[in-house]
């Protein structure tokens, strides 16, 4: 089985090619929220690609969104990217 965060890599890795790619588990800075869910992500995507950079950053954002659809549901509280 491969683990989440290496499933949200592959995904973006596919749909995008980027050039460089980070993936940040910020769980931890939540973990006294009110709403925290420990089954759930707080996560930081940091994305340097082409393809999102030429487009508005709300189209990048939406397209991330998109492909992340199901995680966002099942897995992912939180998301924040970072396009370079």
């Amino acid at each position: 089985m491969i683990p989440f965060l290496e499933e949200i890599k592959i995904k973006l890795n596919k749909e995008f090619n980027p050039k460089k790619l980070i993936l940040v588990d910020n769980s931890y800075l939540h973990t006294k929220h009110k709403s925290f869910n420990p089954n759930k992500t707080h996560l930081k995507i940091i994305i340097e690609s082409d393809e999102l950079k030429k487009i508005e950053k709300l189209e990048a954002h939406k397209k991330i969104f998109k492909l992340l659809k199901h995680e966002m549901k099942e897995k992912i509280h939180a998301l924040e990217i970072e396009i370079k």
